[in-house]
Parts: C-alpha cells; structure tokens; sequence
C-alpha cells in the first residue's frame, strides 16, 4: 500500500489565544508513505530534512505502532515541504499529523480521527496546531486527561492570511523561554476576554473586532523582543488596512489578517518593507482552508 497525506499548515494563538486558538491556511505539506527494507527519507522539493530514523514522521509512525502493538519493518517516506520549518507555521504538526494518519491507514485504521487528534494533541503538547491541522477551519481547544476537546468553526471565503515569514528561524524551545512564570490576575482576565472574542468575531464575521481580540499579555510582548523589526512591521501592516497583526505561534513569521477586497495590501507592505531593508522577508496571502488534512491510498 502507498499511502499519501496532505496537511496544511496552521497558525496558532492568534493572539491572546495561547495554547487554545488556531486555523488553517493553504499552504501544504506532502508525505508518501509505504512500506520498505530498510528507512529511506527523500526530499521531494529539495527540503533538508533528518534523514533514517532521526525524521520526525518516522519517529511518529515509529511511535503509533508501538502503541498499537505491530511491529514496523521498514518505511519509505516522500516529503514535500513548503511549510517552513521553525517559523510558527505548523511544520511539526504537520509532520505528526502524516505520521499518525500515514501509519494508521498503514495497519487499515484501527484508530478513529479522534484518535488521532487526541494523539498528535499530547505529542505536541497543545491542541492549537496539530487539531486544525487535521480538521482545517478555526479550532477552539483544550486537554484535559490526555482528550481534545474541541469546537471547529469554517473560516469565511472574505479573508486572507498575510503570512510575514523573517528570514531567521526562532525555535519554539527559545520563544517559551521567553515567557514569565507567572501572570496577574488582571492580565489573565484580559486574556481570556480577548480570546472568547476572537473565536466569536471570526465565525460571526464581526472583523471590526479583531485588533482588540488580537491584544495579548501573555506571550506577545515578551516573543516580540526575539523578532527584531516585529514590531514596526505589524504597526505598517494595520496602517495599510489589515483587521489584525499577531505573532504566529511561537514565531518567527507574524499573521497579518486582511479582507480579500484589500487588492492592494501585499504590494503596498513589500514595497515599505523593501525600503526598511527587510527584503529578505517573504509575504505570502493565503486563503483559509476548510478541508484540513488529506489522505488518499494506492494499493501496490
């Protein structure tokens, strides 16, 4: 059996969202699966990527057939990758999720999707990139006992995701450093306002909210200061029109959150960004993605 996956990449926190809130954009991950003599990993697009069992969607599909008690001879794993890895953009989510997907349909699915949400869940730590990852649209969730518990919204086709993607990566392990060990009252109760409203204001469509649900005291000011030019540059993105600016994840790439009748937003920010010697920054709109992850076989 050939076994081939397409995840898209997500976006986690949006905000004040911290370990709770995400989506999913089109942008896609591909990961071919079957089995082999031996592990052999090729990068399909020219991504560097571990090699043997060192590879992360080995170790995943390692992994789930070590919970489910088979026994796994040898694998051979095609990858594409346009998800940028250690940017804030899903690239490990979605690594997990072909694994556990991949694998499962390689023993005939024994586990449900819930399954595997609640898997890929506690392999990540938080439920805010791997679930829309799996589901698409915007995901609300939590853990509790090793379960997601989750409520999944469809994006509207009226907006886009500017992803602003630096030219440095920022390893999550250094971006959670960052963050202080205890919070007030005060900010929690800022937080937890802010993020009920960005849930709600995306699926009501009410846009007009989302720069106060985007506000966060948690993890924001203290990751901004890791990504230099962070802050200037999603002050110009709310200057040219976008509804929101927030760090993706841990970061680096910051989320830019426009209209799809803003025609003009992407020029107008790479033209100023160019002159402000960011050049090497890439933008890219993406629109949401609804579907979430794909998988499709071939007998062999």
């Amino acid at each position: 059996m050939r076994v081939d996956i397409r995840v898209p990449a997500t976006s986690a926190n949006i905000g004040a969202g911290f370990d709770s809130l995400g989506l999913a954009v089109q942008m896609h991950n591909r990961v071919v699966l079957e089995p082999w003599e031996g592990v052999e990993v090729l990068s399909l697009d020219g991504t560097a990527v571990p090699a043997g069992e060192n590879n992360l969607v080995y170790k995943t599909v390692k992994y789930l057939f070590d919970i489910c008690g088979k026994p796994l001879p040898g694998l051979r794993i095609q990858q594409e990758n346009p998800i940028p890895m250690a940017r804030g953009l899903g690239s490990s989510s979605a690594c997990i999720v072909a694994g556990l997907m991949g694998g499962n349909a390689l023993m005939g699915s024994p586990l449900s999707q819930d399954d595997i949400i609640h898997m890929a869940a506690t392999m990540e730590g938080h439920p805010d990139n791997s679930t829309p990852a799996i589901l698409g649209g915007q995901v609300s969730a939590a853990i509790e006992n090793g379960r997601v518990f989750y409520c999944r919204q469809e994006l509207r086709d009226d907006l886009r995701f500017a992803a602003i993607i630096p030219d440095f990566e920022l390893k999550t392990s250094a971006a959670r450093a960052a963050l202080p060990k205890e919070i007030s009252r005060a900010d929690g109760v800022f937080n937890l306002s802010r993020a009920a409203l960005m849930a709600m204001s995306l699926a009501a469509g009410q846009y007009e909210n989302l720069r106060v649900a985007a506000q966060d005291r948690l993890h924001q000011p203290y990751r901004l200061e890791l990504i230099p030019g962070a802050r200037a540059v999603m002050d110009c993105a709310l200057e040219f029109g976008a509804y929101c600016t927030y760090i993706s994840g841990a970061g680096s790439t910051l989320m830019a959150v426009v209209g799809t009748e803003n025609s003009s937003f992407l020029q107008r920010l790479r033209c100023w960004m160019d002159g402000q010697g960011y050049g090497g920054w890439r933008l890219l709109l993406l629109p949401p993605d609804n579907g979430g992850a794909r998988l499709t076989t071939e007998e062999g």
